[in-house]
């Protein structure tokens, strides 16, 4: 498998280091680098779970790359654990803040494999061998001082560090800010369309209450009839000559008008048969 252009160190340390003669000297353990340039020269493997022997390797010793192993070509140079502990290094060492404050520590590196220059640090806030937890990234040029143990910086917090990969916290609180922000934009843009449909609504009573309700759309207000004159008026000499206080009920003559007949002159009529009282019981 053909060599990538960058690779973490960590994915390089996971896999088992097979030499060209096929035999298998262990998984990676820790890096190799040179601080002062920021670059890293090789790693070391453990070829025994017994035992202070270590095998470092250079890093253009590598050939390829596998799922589970790192092909090397050649010898790799035989040390102690001791030996390794005295290297200088950045990795496990602590980040410090502008105040001087502990942010984090340095716990992982991106790597160009083919000269070994480091082109960022990865930092963690809380214990790295915690699974999901975060990581910032660190270049070189952000490194104000550094010594055995402590990197320092001119930062005040790691959020100013770009995020490299986030926790499931940092998730969670990634999406709920996000969703924040959306249900705000959702709201903010139902409120501006109810104002519109509001607006519209008022403009449009304001108008139907400016109009008379009699008139019609389009009608000419000077045109319009009014209700109480006649569609055909009286002729000028007859309203002249009609006095406007007379009563049309003061001519009307009861003589025109024929007196009924009484009930006894009436044909039909029956004569009426007088009624005895009814006797009184107790006499």
């Amino acid at each position: 498998m053909a060599l990538p252009q960058e690779l973490l160190l960590s994915d390089l340390l996971k896999l088992r280091v097979r030499c060209d003669q096929g035999l298998e000297h262990g998984a990676g353990l820790v890096g190799w680098m040179h601080p002062p340039v920021h670059r890293l020269l090789g790693w070391a493997s453990k070829p025994s779970a017994f035992g202070g022997r270590r095998l470092v390797w250079r890093l253009n010793q590598l050939r390829g790359l596998s799922e589970l192993e790192a092909m090397v070509d050649g010898e790799p140079a035989e040390t102690d654990q001791s030996i390794l502990d005295g290297l200088p290094t950045l990795f496990e060492a602590a980040l410090t803040g502008a105040e001087g404050t502990v942010l984090g520590s340095v716990v992982d590196a991106a790597v160009e494999l083919r000269t070994g220059r480091i082109l960022h640090y990865l930092v963690a806030r809380s214990d790295p061998r915690l699974p999901g937890s975060s990581r910032w990234r660190l270049t070189p040029e952000r490194i104000v001082d550094q010594q055995p143990g402590r990197v320092a910086t001119a930062l005040v917090g790691l959020d100013d560090l770009p995020l490299a990969r986030s926790s499931v916290r940092q998730q969670l609180l990634r999406r709920s800010r996000r969703w924040r922000d959306q249900v705000s934009e959702e709201t903010s843009r139902l409120r501006g369309q109810f104002q519109q449909v509001g607006d519209r609504f008022e403009e449009r009573l304001e108008g139907w209450l400016e109009e008379p309700p009699w008139q019609d759309a389009g009608e000419d207000p000077a045109d319009s009839r009014r209700w109480d004159e006649p569609e055909f008026p009286e002729p000028e000499d007859r309203r002249s000559r009609r006095p406007r206080d007379l009563d049309p009920l003061d001519d009307w003559e009861e003589t025109d008008w024929p007196e009924p007949d009484p009930p006894e002159a009436r044909p039909d009529a029956r004569p009426r048969q007088r009624q005895d009282p009814e006797p009184d019981p107790w006499v």
